[in-house]
């Protein structure tokens, strides 16, 4: 078994959640409005933990973190374009969150050396960053910037070091600084019309969250304020329009002007629930509850990511299509941390379903076998294939990226709420939880889901306890049976949270049982495809697993529903594989007669193409073309 525990960090009456930091807030401001807050400890079990410690001994131990500081050092302060200064915040604020789940003393090391080592480069006025003097303000510099207070702000909230907050304290003053003596202006500074540099709002209100100095705050506003002036992205006046439609297409893709860029937007979205979280301020909320919709309604694909050549281009619609450098991996990770924020904000089913979705599929599809690597594009239908280098630095932006998706969800599978707990994820382990003016109580998860829907759950505690459990039904799971002690809940509907309140004991026992049927995805536009999916998960063709030719046209055997039937085969080929079935197609035999059905041997889709080699794999199958039917 393999175990991260996750450490309590709080102050009266604040939490640490998901992606948030635990600092003071202002008096008048508390409690803070988030529907869910984190559970006290996770020990995970089986394919999520083995995919968790692949990912902090291959991957983040593995990290030359002097290497991550070198760009920082007087004598490298000569860059006027590039994003150097992004990798060592992303590495730091996943190796904080693992070491938050697994006190590992290596990592905690390791920490103390990056923190230690990059404040060591903090010039006088405050400046950490690998720009030259001349070129302050300009491309990614602020950009990295910000990365550098989120992990300065991360290892604070972990260890409470004071250096490191009056590190990120010190970095915000020289960029209001500077920022004041060039124009005051932050949306003409570096790329996609000001979003790459105006994402440091996250930053600068968790700043303020820690200080409680209203120049903070006032930055933000300041920042929120100049996005809907006519050279700012008009994050929150667009917020109801076509996030791949918001302003004409740039002459030069990669540049100041474009509107659409998916990671930055979404991390600008991130920073406004943080700003809402203080200011209340319903217009915010609304804006990135809109603007999620949108995105999910429009640009999300069926393995729960988007975005070509990093850009939105109204890609759902699009993804049975090849489609150039698809579902970047930042991309990825941003979109499953904003679904975290607004599960964390509201507690509502819909952002649960989607985070689960992208994280079985477009993430973990992302990293590789042993997580030492992760893929920078992974396609619906082609190969898994690395990324290049970026920058010098040996790794490349989604490779730093990867791992904080990684451990993003774990916070948040099983919470505590205002009226209990809220089980919203499942796989085996324990989560222990004091709810709301209650004892400990540790929610102890048996199953092997995603391979099997059943779920049961054993209540651990010391004493009884009054509350309601709320656990998510997923809105793929039409038949879902679940009880609790033998006895039945009814008026289960998917999509939502069955809300049980009773008394609970030591003991008590839930017992799930989600809908776990092959389901046949259409797509009819631009042409009729279809894809199979058995509950979260995405299933894929791969050439290993030999069958029809790849590209040949195969029609499923449906049953009534959209169902199809599949039957788990063993896995022979030595590589590691979460999922595998056979189910039945009928090929297309060109003749004037038909064939018989045939076997086909279908994968989960992160392993897909994701073995000792770089095998085809394929999502979408093309279906035949029917004029006479049209």
């Amino acid at each position: 078994m393999q175990k991260f525990n996750i450490i309590n960090w709080c102050l009266p009456a604040v939490f640490y959640f998901l992606g948030a930091r635990v600092c003071a807030q202002p008096a008048a401001l508390l409690p803070r409005p988030d529907a869910q807050w984190s559970p006290m400890g996770v020990h995970l079990n089986g394919y999520l933990g083995n995919r968790m410690q692949e990912s902090v001994d291959n991957r983040i131990l593995a990290q030359d973190v002097d290497g991550l500081i070198a760009p920082f050092k007087t004598e490298h302060r000569t860059e006027t374009r590039q994003w150097q200064s992004e990798f060592w915040g992303k590495w730091l604020t996943s190796a904080v969150m693992a070491y938050k789940y697994n006190r590992n003393v290596k990592l905690r090391k390791a920490l103390d050396k990056a923190v230690t080592g990059l404040l060591a480069t903090q010039a006088p006025d405050g400046y950490i960053g690998n720009y030259a003097d001349a070129h302050r303000l300009e491309e990614w510099d602020i950009w990295g910037r910000k990365y550098c207070m989120l992990g300065l702000l991360d290892y604070y909230g972990a260890t409470w070091d004071k250096k490191s907050l009056n590190g990120a304290k010190k970095i915000a003053d020289n960029l209001i600084s500077e920022l004041n003596k060039k124009d005051g202006l932050i949306v003409n500074k570096g790329n996609y019309r000001g979003m790459a540099a105006s994402s440091v709002l996250e930053p600068i209100c968790l700043l303020y969250n820690c200080t409680n100095n209203k120049k903070y705050l006032n930055f933000a506003l300041e920042i929120v304020r100049q996005w809907e002036t006519p050279d700012g992205p008009q994050l929150i006046s667009k917020a109801n329009v076509n996030v791949s439609e918001r302003f004409p297409r740039p002459k030069n893709w990669y540049s100041p002007e474009q509107g659409q860029k998916a990671y930055e937007m979404m991390s600008c979205y991130e920073g406004l629930l943080e700003l809402y979280r203080i200011t209340r301020n319903p217009a915010y909320k609304k804006a990135v509850e809109d603007v999620w919709a949108n995105i999910r309604d429009t640009e999300i694909n069926i393995a729960g990511s988007g975005a070509s050549t990093e850009m939105w281009f109204g890609g759902k619609a699009l993804q049975s299509t090849p489609i150039n450098h698809y579902q970047e991996t930042c991309v990825t990770v941003t979109w499953l941390k904003l679904c975290g924020q607004l599960l964390r904000l509201t507690g509502e089913a819909k952002y649960a379903d989607e985070a689960e979705r992208t994280y079985y599929n477009a993430l973990l599809g992302s990293m590789n076998g042993h997580g030492a690597n992760w893929a920078k594009y992974t396609p619906l239908n082609g190969q898994r294939l690395a990324g290049s280098e970026q920058c010098g630095m040996g790794l490349n932006c989604c490779e730093a990226s990867g791992p904080r998706g990684l451990f993003t969800i774990l916070p948040q599978m099983v919470t505590g709420t205002s009226k209990g707990v809220a089980i919203n994820y499942f796989a085996d382990g324990a989560f222990t939880l004091k709810p709301v003016n209650g004892s400990e109580i540790t929610f102890n998860q048996h199953t092997t889901y995603p391979r099997s829907g059943t779920v049961e759950i054993e209540l651990t505690a010391n004493e009884p306890e009054e509350m309601e459990i709320a656990i998510r039904i997923p809105a793929w799971s039409k038949n879902t049976r679940l009880s609790v002690n033998g006895e039945a809940i009814t008026n289960l509907q998917p999509g939502t949270n069955a809300k049980i309140k009773r008394k609970w004991s030591n003991g008590d026992k839930i017992l799930l049982e989600l809908d776990m049927r092959g389901r046949v995805i259409e797509t009819l536009t631009p042409a009729h495809s279809i894809a199979i999916m058995r509950g979260p998960i995405v299933l894929a063709r791969d050439v290993r697993f030999g069958g029809p030719a790849i590209e040949a046209v195969l029609k499923p055997v449906k049953e009534a529903g959209g169902y199809i039937v599949l039957s788990e085969v063993p896995n022979t080929t030595g590589d590691d594989i979460l999922m595998l079935y056979k189910a039945g197609f009928i090929p297309e035999s060109y003749t004037e007669n038909g064939v018989p059905p045939v076997s086909v041997t279908l994968c989960d889709y992160a392993s897909a193409g994701n073995g000792s080699v770089n095998s085809f794999y394929k999502v979408w199958l093309a279906q035949l073309v029917y004029p006479s039917a049209e």
